[in-house]
Protein backbone atom coordinates (compact mmCIF):
# COMPACT_ATOMS: atom_id res chain seq x y z
CA UNK A 1 0.00 0.00 0.00
CA UNK A 2 1.32 3.52 -0.71
CA UNK A 3 2.53 5.53 2.24
CA UNK A 4 1.05 8.80 3.40
CA UNK A 5 3.48 11.31 4.90
CA UNK A 6 1.05 12.57 7.50
CA UNK A 7 -0.69 10.86 10.37
CA UNK A 8 -4.36 11.77 10.98
CA UNK A 9 -4.69 13.57 14.34
CA UNK A 10 -6.02 11.52 17.25
CA UNK A 11 -9.24 12.88 18.81
CA UNK A 12 -8.87 14.35 22.29
CA UNK A 13 -10.89 11.67 24.12
CA UNK A 14 -10.61 11.94 27.92
CA UNK A 15 -9.34 8.67 29.36
CA UNK A 16 -9.37 8.14 33.11
CA UNK A 17 -6.77 6.03 34.96
CA UNK A 18 -7.81 2.85 36.77
CA UNK A 19 -7.80 4.21 40.36
CA UNK A 20 -9.99 7.15 39.35
CA UNK A 21 -12.42 4.79 37.62
CA UNK A 22 -12.55 2.59 40.74
CA UNK A 23 -13.40 5.57 42.95
CA UNK A 24 -16.09 6.75 40.52
CA UNK A 25 -17.54 3.23 40.35
CA UNK A 26 -17.84 2.85 44.13
CA UNK A 27 -19.15 6.41 44.52
CA UNK A 28 -21.84 5.94 41.87
CA UNK A 29 -22.99 2.59 43.28
CA UNK A 30 -23.08 4.12 46.78
CA UNK A 31 -25.01 7.21 45.64
CA UNK A 32 -28.53 5.70 46.01
CA UNK A 33 -27.64 4.61 49.57
CA UNK A 34 -26.48 8.12 50.45
CA UNK A 35 -29.68 9.60 49.01
CA UNK A 36 -31.78 6.96 50.80
CA UNK A 37 -30.57 8.29 54.16
CA UNK A 38 -32.36 11.61 53.60
CA UNK A 39 -36.05 10.71 53.85
CA UNK A 40 -37.50 9.09 56.96
CA UNK A 41 -38.86 5.59 56.46
CA UNK A 42 -40.34 3.01 58.79
CA UNK A 43 -37.61 1.37 60.88
CA UNK A 44 -36.12 -1.87 59.58
CA UNK A 45 -34.12 -4.62 61.24
CA UNK A 46 -30.41 -4.61 60.47
CA UNK A 47 -30.63 -7.59 58.09
CA UNK A 48 -33.53 -5.96 56.25
CA UNK A 49 -31.52 -2.76 55.82
CA UNK A 50 -28.64 -4.87 54.50
CA UNK A 51 -31.00 -6.46 51.98
CA UNK A 52 -32.22 -3.01 50.91
CA UNK A 53 -28.63 -1.81 50.59
CA UNK A 54 -27.69 -4.74 48.32
CA UNK A 55 -30.73 -4.06 46.15
CA UNK A 56 -29.80 -0.39 45.74
CA UNK A 57 -26.13 -1.16 45.11
CA UNK A 58 -26.95 -3.98 42.69
CA UNK A 59 -29.29 -1.87 40.61
CA UNK A 60 -26.73 0.92 40.31
CA UNK A 61 -24.06 -1.62 39.37
CA UNK A 62 -26.30 -3.07 36.63
CA UNK A 63 -26.41 0.38 35.08
CA UNK A 64 -22.61 0.64 35.16
CA UNK A 65 -22.32 -2.69 33.31
CA UNK A 66 -23.65 -0.94 30.20
CA UNK A 67 -20.55 1.28 30.01
CA UNK A 68 -17.91 -1.33 30.97
CA UNK A 69 -18.38 -3.31 27.76
CA UNK A 70 -15.21 -1.94 26.16
CA UNK A 71 -17.10 0.44 23.83
CA UNK A 72 -16.51 3.70 25.72
CA UNK A 73 -12.95 5.03 25.65
CA UNK A 74 -13.45 7.30 28.66
CA UNK A 75 -14.13 4.19 30.77
CA UNK A 76 -11.66 1.77 29.21
CA UNK A 77 -9.00 3.74 27.35
CA UNK A 78 -6.31 3.57 30.04
CA UNK A 79 -7.17 -0.01 31.07
CA UNK A 80 -7.23 -1.90 27.80
CA UNK A 81 -9.74 -4.46 26.59
CA UNK A 82 -8.29 -7.26 28.74
CA UNK A 83 -8.74 -5.42 32.02
CA UNK A 84 -12.06 -3.73 31.32
CA UNK A 85 -13.68 -6.98 30.12
CA UNK A 86 -12.28 -8.89 33.11
CA UNK A 87 -13.86 -6.32 35.41
CA UNK A 88 -17.13 -6.48 33.45
CA UNK A 89 -17.30 -10.26 33.98
CA UNK A 90 -16.32 -10.23 37.66
CA UNK A 91 -18.70 -7.37 38.46
CA UNK A 92 -21.57 -9.29 36.85
CA UNK A 93 -21.07 -12.11 39.35
CA UNK A 94 -21.07 -9.90 42.42
CA UNK A 95 -24.12 -8.00 41.13
CA UNK A 96 -25.93 -11.32 40.73
CA UNK A 97 -24.90 -12.37 44.25
CA UNK A 98 -26.08 -9.05 45.70
CA UNK A 99 -29.49 -9.32 44.05
CA UNK A 100 -29.94 -12.94 45.11
CA UNK A 101 -29.20 -11.93 48.71
CA UNK A 102 -31.50 -8.90 48.43
CA UNK A 103 -34.81 -10.76 49.13
CA UNK A 104 -33.15 -13.40 51.31
CA UNK A 105 -31.85 -10.84 53.79
CA UNK A 106 -35.26 -9.18 53.88
CA UNK A 107 -36.86 -12.39 55.13
CA UNK A 108 -33.94 -13.53 57.32
CA UNK A 109 -35.21 -11.90 60.57
CA UNK A 110 -38.63 -13.51 60.06
CA UNK A 111 -37.01 -16.84 59.17
CA UNK A 112 -34.89 -16.81 62.34
CA UNK A 113 -37.97 -16.08 64.43
CA UNK A 114 -40.33 -18.50 62.65
CA UNK A 115 -39.04 -20.57 59.67
CA UNK A 116 -42.54 -21.28 58.37
CA UNK A 117 -43.45 -17.58 58.30
CA UNK A 118 -40.09 -16.78 56.75
CA UNK A 119 -40.67 -19.28 53.94
CA UNK A 120 -44.17 -17.90 53.38
CA UNK A 121 -42.78 -14.37 53.18
CA UNK A 122 -40.11 -15.40 50.65
CA UNK A 123 -42.74 -17.22 48.58
CA UNK A 124 -44.83 -14.06 48.55
CA UNK A 125 -41.86 -12.02 47.32
CA UNK A 126 -41.33 -14.48 44.48
CA UNK A 127 -44.95 -15.02 43.41
CA UNK A 128 -47.10 -11.96 44.17
CA UNK A 129 -47.75 -9.70 41.12
CA UNK A 130 -46.57 -6.68 43.12
CA UNK A 131 -43.01 -8.03 43.14
CA UNK A 132 -43.02 -9.63 39.69
CA UNK A 133 -40.76 -7.08 37.99
CA UNK A 134 -38.09 -7.77 40.60
CA UNK A 135 -38.29 -11.51 39.89
CA UNK A 136 -38.07 -10.81 36.17
CA UNK A 137 -34.99 -8.64 36.71
CA UNK A 138 -33.28 -11.32 38.80
CA UNK A 139 -34.12 -14.07 36.29
CA UNK A 140 -32.86 -12.00 33.36
CA UNK A 141 -29.63 -11.19 35.19
CA UNK A 142 -29.08 -14.85 36.09
CA UNK A 143 -29.61 -15.92 32.48
CA UNK A 144 -27.25 -13.18 31.27
CA UNK A 145 -24.44 -14.18 33.63
CA UNK A 146 -24.82 -17.93 33.11
CA UNK A 147 -25.03 -17.78 29.31
CA UNK A 148 -21.96 -15.54 29.30
CA UNK A 149 -20.01 -17.99 31.47
CA UNK A 150 -21.06 -20.90 29.23
CA UNK A 151 -20.80 -19.09 25.90
CA UNK A 152 -18.09 -21.34 24.45
CA UNK A 153 -20.21 -24.42 25.23
CA UNK A 154 -23.55 -23.15 23.97
CA UNK A 155 -24.58 -24.46 20.52
CA UNK A 156 -25.52 -21.00 19.22
CA UNK A 157 -23.86 -18.52 16.89
CA UNK A 158 -21.95 -15.60 18.38
CA UNK A 159 -24.47 -13.10 17.00
CA UNK A 160 -27.36 -14.99 18.63
CA UNK A 161 -25.55 -14.97 21.97
CA UNK A 162 -24.84 -11.24 21.66
CA UNK A 163 -28.50 -10.52 20.88
CA UNK A 164 -29.59 -12.50 23.94
CA UNK A 165 -26.98 -10.68 26.03
CA UNK A 166 -28.49 -7.34 25.03
CA UNK A 167 -32.07 -8.52 25.64
CA UNK A 168 -31.24 -9.95 29.06
CA UNK A 169 -29.28 -6.85 30.04
CA UNK A 170 -31.99 -4.38 29.02
CA UNK A 171 -34.66 -6.54 30.66
CA UNK A 172 -32.72 -6.77 33.92
CA UNK A 173 -32.16 -3.00 34.02
CA UNK A 174 -35.70 -2.00 33.01
CA UNK A 175 -37.42 -4.50 35.31
CA UNK A 176 -35.04 -3.61 38.15
CA UNK A 177 -35.82 0.09 37.83
CA UNK A 178 -39.56 -0.65 37.73
CA UNK A 179 -39.23 -2.82 40.84
CA UNK A 180 -37.31 -0.13 42.71
CA UNK A 181 -39.77 2.63 41.80
CA UNK A 182 -42.93 0.60 42.55
CA UNK A 183 -41.95 -1.48 45.60
CA UNK A 184 -38.71 -0.08 46.99
CA UNK A 185 -39.13 1.38 50.46
CA UNK A 186 -36.14 3.69 50.04
CA UNK A 187 -36.95 4.46 46.40
CA UNK A 188 -40.41 5.86 47.06
CA UNK A 189 -39.43 9.08 48.81
CA UNK A 190 -36.86 11.83 48.63
CA UNK A 191 -34.31 12.15 45.82
CA UNK A 192 -33.88 8.40 45.12
CA UNK A 193 -36.77 8.15 42.59
CA UNK A 194 -35.28 11.04 40.63
CA UNK A 195 -31.96 9.21 40.55
CA UNK A 196 -33.59 6.07 39.12
CA UNK A 197 -35.41 8.08 36.45
CA UNK A 198 -32.12 9.74 35.55
CA UNK A 199 -30.40 6.33 35.39
CA UNK A 200 -33.14 5.05 33.11
CA UNK A 201 -32.74 8.04 30.80
CA UNK A 202 -28.96 7.55 30.78
CA UNK A 203 -29.34 3.88 29.88
CA UNK A 204 -31.64 4.79 27.01
CA UNK A 205 -28.95 7.20 25.80
CA UNK A 206 -26.25 4.50 26.10
CA UNK A 207 -28.29 1.92 24.18
CA UNK A 208 -29.20 4.56 21.62
CA UNK A 209 -25.52 5.42 21.20
CA UNK A 210 -24.45 1.79 20.84
CA UNK A 211 -27.15 0.63 18.47
CA UNK A 212 -28.57 3.83 16.96
CA UNK A 213 -25.89 6.45 16.51
CA UNK A 214 -23.17 3.89 15.77
CA UNK A 215 -25.43 2.12 13.27
CA UNK A 216 -25.89 5.47 11.53
CA UNK A 217 -22.11 6.06 11.50
CA UNK A 218 -21.46 2.63 9.99
CA UNK A 219 -23.63 3.61 7.02
CA UNK A 220 -22.83 7.33 6.85
CA UNK A 221 -19.07 6.66 6.82
CA UNK A 222 -18.71 3.50 4.74
CA UNK A 223 -15.52 1.63 3.98
CA UNK A 224 -14.98 -0.89 1.20
CA UNK A 225 -12.91 -4.03 0.89
CA UNK A 226 -10.18 -3.48 -1.68
CA UNK A 227 -8.56 -6.91 -1.57
CA UNK A 228 -8.11 -10.12 0.43
CA UNK A 229 -4.74 -11.88 0.48
CA UNK A 230 -3.87 -15.22 2.03
CA UNK A 231 -0.84 -14.87 4.33
CA UNK A 232 -0.61 -18.32 5.93
CA UNK A 233 -2.69 -21.36 6.77
CA UNK A 234 -6.24 -20.04 7.40
CA UNK A 235 -4.91 -16.49 7.84
CA UNK A 236 -5.96 -13.58 5.63
CA UNK A 237 -5.11 -9.91 5.28
CA UNK A 238 -7.88 -7.49 4.36
CA UNK A 239 -7.07 -4.16 2.71
CA UNK A 240 -9.98 -1.84 3.61
CA UNK A 241 -10.26 1.67 2.18
CA UNK A 242 -12.54 4.58 3.13
CA UNK A 243 -15.09 5.82 0.63
CA UNK A 244 -15.25 9.34 -0.74
CA UNK A 245 -16.96 10.99 2.25
CA UNK A 246 -15.29 8.85 4.91
CA UNK A 247 -12.32 10.44 6.70
CA UNK A 248 -9.16 8.51 7.47
CA UNK A 249 -9.39 6.76 10.82
CA UNK A 250 -7.24 8.46 13.50
CA UNK A 251 -5.63 5.69 15.54
CA UNK A 252 -2.41 4.52 17.15
CA UNK A 253 -0.67 1.47 15.71
CA UNK A 254 -1.65 -1.57 17.77
CA UNK A 255 -5.23 -0.52 18.54
CA UNK A 256 -8.27 -2.47 17.35
CA UNK A 257 -11.61 -1.82 15.66
CA UNK A 258 -14.99 -3.49 15.54
CA UNK A 259 -15.73 -4.58 11.98
CA UNK A 260 -18.93 -5.64 10.25
CA UNK A 261 -19.52 -6.28 6.58
CA UNK A 262 -22.17 -6.29 3.89
CA UNK A 263 -25.41 -4.39 3.69
CA UNK A 264 -26.47 -5.58 7.13
CA UNK A 265 -23.86 -3.39 8.83
CA UNK A 266 -25.17 -3.18 12.39
CA UNK A 267 -23.30 -3.13 15.74
CA UNK A 268 -24.90 -6.43 16.74
CA UNK A 269 -22.97 -8.23 13.98
CA UNK A 270 -19.54 -6.66 14.44
CA UNK A 271 -16.37 -8.39 15.63
CA UNK A 272 -13.13 -7.02 17.17
CA UNK A 273 -9.93 -7.16 15.09
CA UNK A 274 -6.52 -5.59 15.70
CA UNK A 275 -5.31 -3.04 13.17
CA UNK A 276 -2.29 -4.46 11.32
CA UNK A 277 -1.23 -1.14 9.88
CA UNK A 278 0.34 2.28 10.38
CA UNK A 279 -1.82 5.42 10.64
CA UNK A 280 0.69 7.01 8.26
CA UNK A 281 -0.63 4.85 5.43
CA UNK A 282 -4.08 5.25 3.84
CA UNK A 283 -6.84 2.84 4.73
CA UNK A 284 -6.71 -0.08 7.15
CA UNK A 285 -5.20 -3.53 7.12
CA UNK A 286 -6.72 -6.30 9.24
CA UNK A 287 -5.15 -9.75 9.63
CA UNK A 288 -7.81 -12.32 10.50
CA UNK A 289 -7.60 -16.05 11.18
CA UNK A 290 -10.43 -18.45 10.40
CA UNK A 291 -11.65 -19.42 13.86
CA UNK A 292 -15.44 -19.17 14.00
CA UNK A 293 -18.80 -18.61 12.30
CA UNK A 294 -17.85 -15.21 10.90
CA UNK A 295 -14.13 -15.63 10.27
CA UNK A 296 -14.48 -19.01 8.53
CA UNK A 297 -15.75 -17.18 5.44
CA UNK A 298 -13.45 -14.16 5.65
CA UNK A 299 -11.24 -15.32 2.77
CA UNK A 300 -14.24 -15.58 0.45
CA UNK A 301 -15.35 -11.95 0.82
CA UNK A 302 -15.32 -10.40 -2.66
CA UNK A 303 -13.53 -7.09 -3.33
CA UNK A 304 -15.98 -4.23 -3.14
CA UNK A 305 -17.82 -5.61 -0.11
CA UNK A 306 -19.11 -2.73 2.08
CA UNK A 307 -17.35 -2.66 5.44
CA UNK A 308 -18.35 -0.96 8.67
CA UNK A 309 -15.56 0.22 10.97
CA UNK A 310 -16.10 1.35 14.58
CA UNK A 311 -13.06 2.47 16.52
CA UNK A 312 -10.32 2.80 17.42
CA UNK A 313 -10.14 1.16 20.85
CA UNK A 314 -7.49 -0.17 23.21
CA UNK A 315 -4.27 0.80 24.97
CA UNK A 316 -1.98 -1.53 22.97
CA UNK A 317 0.09 1.34 21.61
CA UNK A 318 3.62 2.62 22.11
CA UNK A 319 2.43 6.20 22.56
CA UNK A 320 0.90 5.23 25.92
CA UNK A 321 4.10 3.62 27.23
CA UNK A 322 7.32 5.71 27.13
CA UNK A 323 10.47 3.60 26.94
CA UNK A 324 14.05 3.38 25.66
CA UNK A 325 13.59 0.00 23.93
CA UNK A 326 10.70 -2.10 22.62
CA UNK A 327 10.09 -5.84 22.88
CA UNK A 328 7.32 -7.14 20.60
CA UNK A 329 5.92 -10.65 21.16
CA UNK A 330 3.37 -12.34 18.90
CA UNK A 331 1.74 -15.74 19.08
CA UNK A 332 -0.21 -17.01 16.07
CA UNK A 333 -2.66 -14.45 14.75
CA UNK A 334 -1.39 -12.16 17.52
CA UNK A 335 1.01 -10.99 14.80
CA UNK A 336 -1.78 -8.64 13.62
CA UNK A 337 -1.18 -5.71 16.03
CA UNK A 338 2.54 -6.52 16.21
CA UNK A 339 3.07 -6.18 12.46
CA UNK A 340 1.04 -2.98 12.66
CA UNK A 341 3.54 -1.63 15.18
CA UNK A 342 6.45 -2.76 12.97
CA UNK A 343 4.90 -1.09 9.92
CA UNK A 344 4.43 2.12 11.86
CA UNK A 345 8.02 2.04 13.12
CA UNK A 346 9.28 1.67 9.56
CA UNK A 347 6.97 4.45 8.34
CA UNK A 348 8.16 6.96 10.95
CA UNK A 349 11.82 5.86 11.08
CA UNK A 350 11.97 4.44 14.62
CA UNK A 351 15.46 4.77 16.14
CA UNK A 352 15.04 2.86 19.41
CA UNK A 353 16.17 -0.78 19.65
CA UNK A 354 13.36 -3.18 18.79
CA UNK A 355 13.26 -6.92 19.49
CA UNK A 356 10.62 -9.21 18.02
CA UNK A 357 9.71 -12.75 19.10
CA UNK A 358 7.14 -14.47 16.88
CA UNK A 359 5.83 -17.92 17.81
CA UNK A 360 3.53 -20.27 15.92
CA UNK A 361 2.48 -23.89 16.15
CA UNK A 362 3.92 -24.97 12.81
CA UNK A 363 6.20 -23.38 10.19
CA UNK A 364 3.30 -22.95 7.76
CA UNK A 365 1.44 -20.81 10.32
CA UNK A 366 3.86 -17.87 10.07
CA UNK A 367 2.77 -14.72 8.24
CA UNK A 368 4.54 -11.56 7.04
CA UNK A 369 8.04 -13.08 7.22
CA UNK A 370 9.36 -11.28 4.10
CA UNK A 371 8.09 -7.96 5.49
CA UNK A 372 9.68 -8.64 8.88
CA UNK A 373 12.98 -9.47 7.17
CA UNK A 374 12.81 -6.22 5.18
CA UNK A 375 12.16 -4.28 8.41
CA UNK A 376 15.40 -5.65 9.87
CA UNK A 377 17.30 -3.62 7.26
CA UNK A 378 15.49 -0.40 8.20
CA UNK A 379 15.25 -0.62 12.00
CA UNK A 380 17.50 -1.60 14.88
CA UNK A 381 15.51 -4.84 14.87
CA UNK A 382 16.44 -8.36 15.91
CA UNK A 383 13.97 -11.18 15.30
CA UNK A 384 13.46 -14.57 16.92
CA UNK A 385 11.11 -17.02 15.20
CA UNK A 386 9.87 -20.04 17.17
CA UNK A 387 7.82 -22.96 15.93
CA UNK A 388 6.45 -25.48 18.40
CA UNK A 389 6.88 -28.18 15.74
CA UNK A 390 9.87 -28.68 13.46
CA UNK A 391 9.65 -28.76 9.66
CA UNK A 392 11.76 -30.00 6.77
CA UNK A 393 12.83 -26.51 5.65
CA UNK A 394 12.48 -24.75 8.99
CA UNK A 395 15.57 -22.72 9.98
CA UNK A 396 14.18 -20.94 13.02
CA UNK A 397 14.08 -22.17 16.60
CA UNK A 398 11.88 -24.99 17.85
CA UNK A 399 10.11 -24.80 21.19
CA UNK A 400 8.58 -22.08 23.31
CA UNK A 401 9.58 -18.62 24.44
CA UNK A 402 11.23 -19.41 27.77
CA UNK A 403 13.43 -17.47 30.19
CA UNK A 404 16.68 -18.19 28.35
CA UNK A 405 15.31 -17.02 25.02
CA UNK A 406 13.89 -13.88 26.58
CA UNK A 407 17.28 -13.08 28.11
CA UNK A 408 18.89 -13.49 24.68
CA UNK A 409 16.36 -11.12 23.16
CA UNK A 410 17.05 -8.53 25.86
CA UNK A 411 20.85 -8.66 25.61
CA UNK A 412 22.25 -5.12 25.63
CA UNK A 413 18.93 -3.59 26.74
CA UNK A 414 17.93 -2.21 30.13
CA UNK A 415 14.86 -4.27 31.18
CA UNK A 416 13.69 -1.46 33.46
CA UNK A 417 13.47 0.88 30.45
CA UNK A 418 12.05 -1.69 28.00
CA UNK A 419 8.35 -2.01 27.23
CA UNK A 420 6.98 -5.38 26.10
CA UNK A 421 3.84 -5.47 23.96
CA UNK A 422 2.47 -8.99 23.53
CA UNK A 423 -0.54 -10.43 21.76
CA UNK A 424 -1.39 -14.11 21.55
CA UNK A 425 -3.38 -17.02 23.02
CA UNK A 426 -4.16 -17.07 26.72
CA UNK A 427 -1.73 -19.80 27.72
CA UNK A 428 1.21 -18.15 26.01
CA UNK A 429 0.41 -14.70 27.38
CA UNK A 430 0.11 -16.03 30.93
CA UNK A 431 3.42 -17.89 30.83
CA UNK A 432 5.46 -15.28 28.99
CA UNK A 433 4.17 -12.33 31.02
CA UNK A 434 5.40 -14.01 34.20
CA UNK A 435 8.73 -14.87 32.56
CA UNK A 436 9.21 -11.23 31.57
CA UNK A 437 8.89 -10.22 35.21
CA UNK A 438 11.47 -12.86 36.13
CA UNK A 439 14.02 -11.42 33.68
CA UNK A 440 13.66 -7.91 35.05
CA UNK A 441 10.82 -6.03 33.33
CA UNK A 442 8.59 -4.00 35.68
CA UNK A 443 4.99 -5.18 35.71
CA UNK A 444 3.85 -1.77 34.40
CA UNK A 445 6.01 -2.35 31.30
CA UNK A 446 4.36 -5.66 30.34
CA UNK A 447 1.35 -4.86 28.14
CA UNK A 448 -0.69 -7.65 26.61
CA UNK A 449 -3.89 -8.52 24.82
CA UNK A 450 -5.32 -12.01 24.56
CA UNK A 451 -7.56 -13.19 21.77
CA UNK A 452 -8.74 -16.13 23.87
CA UNK A 453 -8.71 -17.10 27.54
CA UNK A 454 -7.95 -20.79 27.10
CA UNK A 455 -4.93 -20.48 29.38
CA UNK A 456 -6.91 -18.89 32.17
CA UNK A 457 -6.28 -15.57 33.88
CA UNK A 458 -3.51 -16.79 36.17
CA UNK A 459 -0.46 -14.60 35.54
CA UNK A 460 0.96 -12.48 38.34
CA UNK A 461 -0.39 -9.39 36.65
CA UNK A 462 -3.82 -11.02 36.44
CA UNK A 463 -3.71 -11.93 40.12
CA UNK A 464 -2.76 -8.39 41.11
CA UNK A 465 -5.61 -7.09 38.98
CA UNK A 466 -8.01 -9.58 40.60
CA UNK A 467 -6.96 -8.34 44.03
CA UNK A 468 -7.71 -4.79 42.93
CA UNK A 469 -11.15 -5.88 41.72
CA UNK A 470 -11.71 -7.70 45.01
CA UNK A 471 -10.88 -4.45 46.78
CA UNK A 472 -13.63 -2.71 44.82
CA UNK A 473 -16.08 -5.45 45.79
CA UNK A 474 -15.01 -5.16 49.42
CA UNK A 475 -15.59 -1.42 49.24
CA UNK A 476 -19.15 -1.99 48.08
CA UNK A 477 -19.71 -4.55 50.85
CA UNK A 478 -18.43 -2.03 53.38
CA UNK A 479 -20.84 0.59 52.06
CA UNK A 480 -23.73 -1.87 52.39
CA UNK A 481 -22.65 -2.76 55.93
CA UNK A 482 -22.46 0.88 57.01
CA UNK A 483 -25.90 1.53 55.57
CA UNK A 484 -27.30 -1.46 57.50
CA UNK A 485 -25.84 -0.16 60.76
CA UNK A 486 -27.16 3.43 60.43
Amino acid sequence: MPESPKKPPMPATPRLPGPALAVIYVAFCALPLVLALMPRVAPLAGWERAGAALGLLGLAAIAVQFVTSGRFEAASGRLGIDKIMAFHKIAAWWVLLALILHPLLYVLPTWLDDPARGQARLTAYLTLPHYRSGVVALAALALLVLTSALRERLPVRYEVWRASHIVFGVTAAAAGLHHALTTGRFSALGPVPALWWAVGAALLAVVGTLYGWRWWRLHARPWRLKSVEKLADRMWELDIQPQAKTPQLPYHAGQFVWMTEGERRFPLFDHPFSIADSPRRPGLSLIIKEAGDFTDRIGALPPGTPIGIDGPYGEFALEDHPCDAVLLIAGGVGIAPIIGLVRDMVARGERRPVRLAYAAGQPENFACLPEIAAAEAQLDLKVMLLSEEDGADWTGEVGRLDHDRLRRLLEGLDPARTVALMCGPGGMVTAVSDALLDVGLPMSNVIYERFDYAGGAASRQDRRRSLAFAGIGAGLALVAGLFALT
